[in-house]
């Protein structure tokens, strides 16, 4: 879909729907909701009399013009109480009333600035989040299917403006949403590959196309280099299966006179089968999503790179696959990370951790900081928090602070996590430095605490999306399947920095 902003009446306008909009219990619109009532014979007004229209938070009312106006629809979305407005409402409202009208064959959709004048949001931010939340909520994975959609793909969409001189802020704000969006829809689009078509190889390829198309420098390592930086954690969770696994490490370098740089680390499990200690066989198709932190990481980065920030940032991504074979890790096993930890595996399950540990020791023998790792790491966290947001945990509390504020700004929820030392105590072996599991009773913590071994100093926070990177429903600017969490976080943790 392309997007562009333009300057006119939107009354006049030739397009298939146009969007005005309605704050709950307005009864007399003003403004281009007016000027549209108007030209329609005052429909919009009879129907908010008959209590059809009420201007709820993510209420759409179509309205069919009968030729009264060039466009054939008109819809009216509700943008709830005037004093509870704010960005992320936009962009849920948006990608309602794009989805909608989809529905309704409507392939020229034009709308007005929502939130404006009374509503306190700026215009230019208004714009992004038009085209974010479009562009998330028209979003759909159908490269597998053979069958035609029913209703066609919105072809345009226009953001109308009446006054010129708000027609730079908006295109500002219109190109910043769409490179977002479409970062977000990468990350969607790898998560929900099927894990035979995105294996750990596939998974650098991407990174390859990346790097060549935005210009980032591009570092893969292979099994024999690997096994030279020591990273036996990870080449162990790898041994059970036959797909070679990579260490990509995908970096922007937007600020040439700093050498210091922000490390993303992405948890890369292609498919995860549990290993030895296997997971019920129901559910595990789902498990083709356990690289939805690689995605988010890699996916944040080529979107820094196109925003060019002035920030460096590094994406590092430990990618294998998951699987119990002859060759496969067992319970017991002990591994020595690149740390020189020793880590004894109590469950195979428990694998996120053991790559995460290679990576992140990696990542500080780079000079990689702060660091802030993503991954869908336990159910616990899931059990914890649901789907409605995601665990963050650390001990650095001004980094910590800065990814709550990203994610209210991204509209994606963080939740901080206790990390208290008895918490640490459940992670001690017998046998080894340290075991990958700490039992059953406070997972998310002990497993946040496995990763806290292995950056020392260097400031950390780790993000658990468990619940968080995939949705069984449709809502706002989510879609069923892949979310793209963490993406957009990243991309506003960048852009704070780069301030």
């Amino acid at each position: 879909m392309k997007i562009k902003v333009i300057a006119g009446d939107i009354t006049k306008l030739e397009a298939d729907a146009i969007v005005v909009n309605l704050f709950e219990g307005v009864e007399q619109p003003k403004g281009t909701t007016g000027a549209v009532d108007k030209a329609l014979g005052g429909v919009i007004v009879d129907l908010i009399k008959l209590g059809e229209i009420k201007g709820k938070l993510n209420e759409v009312s179509i309205v069919h013009s009968l030729g009264k106006i060039p466009a054939r629809i008109v819809a009216v979305a509700g943008l709830g109480k005037q004093a509870e407005l704010n960005i992320d409402k936009i962009r849920g409202l948006s990608a309602e009333v794009c989805r909608l009208l989809r529905r309704t064959h409507c392939q020229r959709i034009a709308t007005i600035v929502h939130g404006g004048g009374g509503g306190g949001i700026e215009s230019g931010a208004s714009a992004q989040a038009i085209a974010e939340g479009s562009l998330l909520g028209l979003y759909r994975f159908r490269k597998y299917m053979t069958k035609v959609a029913e209703d066609k793909e919105v072809k345009e969409l226009l953001i109308v403006e009446q006054e010129p001189a708000k027609l730079k802020a908006l295109q500002r704000g219109c190109d910043r949403g769409e490179i977002i969006a479409e970062a977000t829809m990468l990350a969607r689009d790898l998560v929900n590959e099927p894990a035979n078509h995105m294996t750990p190889t596939d998974l650098a390829q991407v990174a390859e196309c990346l790097a060549k198309k935005h210009g980032l420098g591009l570092t893969v390592l292979d099994y024999e280099q690997m096994k030279k930086e020591g990273m036996g954690a990870l080449l162990g969770v790898a041994q059970g299966s036959c797909q070679p696994p990579k260490l990509i490490v995908l970096s922007y370098k937007g600020d040439k006179k700093s050498s210091k740089a922000w490390g993303f680390v992405g948890k890369g499990i292609t498919f995860d089968s549990g290993g030895i200690s296997i997971k019920p066989s129901e559910g595990m198709a789902d498990m083709k999503g356990d690289m939805a932190g690689a995605a988010a990481v890699m996916a944040a980065v080529s979107a820094v790179a196109q925003l060019k920030l002035k920030v460096n940032v590094t994406a590092v991504i430990p990618a294998t696959e998951n699987l119990p074979s002859g060759t496969a890790t067992k319970p017991g096993d002990v591994l020595k990370a690149i740390t020189g930890k020793t880590i004894e595996v109590v469950n195979t399950d428990a694998e996120g951790r053991l790559i995460l540990a290679d990576a992140l020791g990696y990542a500080v023998k780079q000079g990689l900081s702060p660091l802030v790792d993503i991954a869908t790491l336990t159910g616990a966290c899931h059990v914890a928090l649901g789907g409605f947001c995601s665990g963050l945990f650390g001990g650095n509390q001004e980094l910590i602070d800065k990814l709550v504020k990203a994610g209210t700004e991204s509209g994606e929820r963080l939740w901080q996590m206790p990390m208290y030392e008895e918490y640490k105590e459940m992670n001690k072996s017998d046998i080894a430095d340290i075991k990958n599991s700490g039992g059953r009773w406070g997972g998310a913590i002990t497993a946040a605490q496995f990763l806290a071994e292995f950056v020392r100093d260097t400031p950390w926070a780790h993000i658990d999306i468990a619940g968080t990177s995939d949705t069984d429903k449709e809502k706002g600017y989510l879609v069923k399947g892949a979310t793209g969490f963490g993406v957009r976080t990243l991309i506003y943790l960048a852009i704070d920095s780069a301030r």
